[in-house]
C-alpha cells in the first residue's frame, strides 16, 4: 500500500514538474538580435466577449512596450497587435501561429515566447511584474 502512494506522489509530482517549464519557445535555437527585416511582433490574441482581466493583460502589455521602446514602436521595428481570433479576416493569423484562445506572444522572425500565464498573473494586481518580464524578452531584441 505504502508503495502506491508513493507511486503516486511520485506521478503527481513529475506532472507539476511538466506543467512548471518555462513558456518560452525558441524555434531555431536561442534568441538573437533583432534585424530591420525582422520586426518584433507582441501579439494578444482574444475573443470577442472579454472580461476585465482579459482587456487588462492587452492594457498593460501595450503600455508598456510604448514606455520601455518608444523609439522602436515609432520606427515600426516593434509592433503590438491586439487581434480577436473570432474575426474571419485574422483566421489565417490564428492558423500561423497556431492560437487556440487568450494568447499573449512576442514573435521575432521563428522565435515565439508565449507568455499568457504571466499577463494573467500579474496585470491586474501586479502590473510592473508583468511589464518586466516583457521587458526581459524584448531586450533581446530591440536595442
Amino acid at each position: 500500500m505504502k508503495k502506491i502512494g508513493f507511486l503516486m506522489l511520485a506521478a503527481i509530482l513529475t506532472a507539476a514538474v511538466g506543467i512548471a517549464e518555462p513558456a518560452t519557445v525558441y524555434v531555431n535555437g536561442p534568441a538573437s538580435r533583432i534585424t530591420p527585416d525582422d520586426p518584433t511582433e507582441v501579439y494578444y490574441f482574444h475573443m470577442t466577449r472579454r472580461c476585465m482581466t482579459c482587456q487588462t493583460v492587452e492594457k498593460v502589455a501595450e503600455q508598456s512596450i510604448k514606455e520601455l521602446y518608444p523609439s522602436a514602436v515609432q520606427k515600426g521595428s516593434l509592433i503590438f497587435k491586439s487581434v480577436n481570433i473570432e474575426e474571419k479576416e485574422n483566421k489565417a493569423l490564428v492558423r500561423k501561429l497556431n492560437i487556440g484562445g487568450q494568447t499573449l506572444l512576442i514573435v521575432n522572425g521563428k522565435n515565439r515566447h508565449d507568455i499568457t500565464d504571466k499577463g494573467f498573473m500579474y496585470a491586474v494586481n501586479e502590473p510592473d511584474k508583468l511589464k518586466a518580464e516583457i521587458k526581459l524578452i524584448l531586450d533581446n531584441y530591440v536595442k
